[in-house]
């Protein structure tokens, strides 16, 4: 596990602390989750920016010709 050293503002720090102490977490353990959280929502958008740009309308028709045409139910509705 690597170590980091991180200068905060004094108020950022301040309620960093006092958010993690009503969750009853370390510092932290809640700055490690503030991290995963970002690279979680990041690594998703290039994720998701990838299959976008191999995405055609023709492979979305073809897979969409394959759902049946079915009347829904009335409480589907």
């Amino acid at each position: 596990m690597g170590a980091i050293s991180v200068r905060l503002p004094d108020s950022l720090h301040n309620l960093a602390r006092e958010i993690s102490g009503r969750d009853h977490v370390s510092l932290n353990q809640f700055i490690a989750s503030a991290v995963a959280e970002k690279v979680s929502a990041i690594a998703t958008e290039k994720y998701l920016a990838e299959r976008t740009a191999r995405a055609s309308e023709a492979k979305f028709r073809a897979a969409l010709s394959k759902v049946p045409d079915v009347t829904p139910d009335s409480f589907d509705q």
